[in-house]
């Protein structure tokens, strides 16, 4: 079969590998819609977890089932699924402690492009088939299910990290495509005073479409002097950091009140240490709590989250500002998501 792959640091291609072996427990699927994401620029371009020879890369796709094995009971040949980009061992201690994520291991539960070949191939393989696909519902788009695999999920999951309650107020850093979720997931959760942190003018206006009450353009002066202006000192409840780099938490700390909570869903692809800001935490003992996750993978995430996009409760179309028909064109859109133009949310490749 033919694959787009990481063939060492800082280099990619199309080779060509043997079709994966199914598992009885497992499944082999066909993709329908693929998209890269900035995760796989950081891996190939950043080296950010080691080097990885011949891997195929993406590990966010919607896909038909070619082939189960024995004992999968709930898909068969034929049908269309969404696949989540974290597929947990599910039999693991880490996943019966309630973090499947983590199942075997730290991060673990992230397979695609990390510890086994991707997406980007004709043919893929997932384990534990009844437990990570989930049925693609008659009429959900399948360029806009494929936002579920990942930006979906890890936004969302930054307002989980921070548990963003009825009322409260909110800043997300960074409006890519994870960012514009953490924005509509925490409207989903009622925030009340939704701040968006970003500068270029369409994802301004999607987070704006997404729940975003205020906009904080980091172009326009910094971020800590335009939030606490905005909230009289204070600061925000809820802090959810979607983009950056390693010194983004500084400004997190510094905009959170004390009992605020700062999630982070940004893949952090290079540096060695994180700085927060001593005084600002507190000196230690602020309460303000930082919490970092993998998104939370699986069967039972996807199917509620495609239920958001069924009854309208979501919009992931907005996201999607380059489309490509063709599997061939996967090298493109993965170089845009390299290059960033201006006018990139998400590409996304439909075969």
């Amino acid at each position: 079969m033919k694959g787009y792959a990481m063939l060492g640091i800082g280099k990619t291609g199309w080779i060509e590998k043997t079709v994966p072996e199914c598992g009885p427990l497992d499944a082999l699927v066909k993709p329908l819609a693929i998209s890269p994401c900035t995760s796989d620029v950081h891996t190939v371009w950043e080296g950010a977890i080691g080097e990885r020879n011949d891997m195929i890369l993406g590990h966010e796709a919607v896909g038909e089932v070619w082939k189960v094995g024995d004992m999968v009971r709930d898909f068969k040949p034929g049908d269309k699924v969404i696949i989540p980009a974290i597929t947990p061992d599910w039999g693991k201690t880490e996943a019966q402690a309630g973090f499947s994520m983590h199942s075997g291991g730290m991060l673990a539960g992230w397979k695609f492009s990390n510890f086994k070949d991707g997406v980007f191939a004709e043919y893929f393989h997932v384990n534990e088939a009844d437990a990570n696909l989930a049925l693609l519902p008659d009429g959900v788009d399948v360029a806009s299910a494929v936002m579920l695999s990942d930006m979906v999920p890890t936004g969302f999951h930054g307002a989980e990290l921070a548990n963003v309650q009825y009322g409260e107020s909110v800043c997300v850093i960074g409006i890519g495509p994870v960012g514009l979720m953490a924005v509509a997931g925490s409207a989903l959760r009622g925030a009340g005073e939704l701040l968006a942190v970003g500068s270029r003018p369409n994802c301004i206006e999607a987070a704006k479409q997404y729940g975003a009450t205020g906009i904080i353009n980091y172009r326009d002066g910094g971020i800590v002097e335009q939030v606490m202006e905005r909230t009289g000192g204070k600061g925000v409840d809820k802090v959810i950091v979607a983009g950056g780099d390693n010194d983004t938490f500084i400004d997190a700390v510094k905009i959170c009140r004390p009992g605020g909570i700062i999630g982070n869903v940004n893949y952090l692809g290079s540096g060695d240490y994180v700085r927060i800001p001593r005084v600002e935490w507190g000196c230690g003992m602020g309460h303000k709590t930082i919490a970092g996750g993998l998104m939370p993978g699986g069967r039972l995430r996807m199917e509620r989250l495609v239920s958001l996009l069924k009854y309208g409760r979501l919009d992931t179309s907005l996201l999607l500002t380059h489309r490509f028909n063709g599997f061939e064109h996967a090298e493109e859109a993965l170089m845009l998501m390299k290059d960033k133009p201006r006018d990139l949310i998400k590409p996304v490749v439909v075969i």
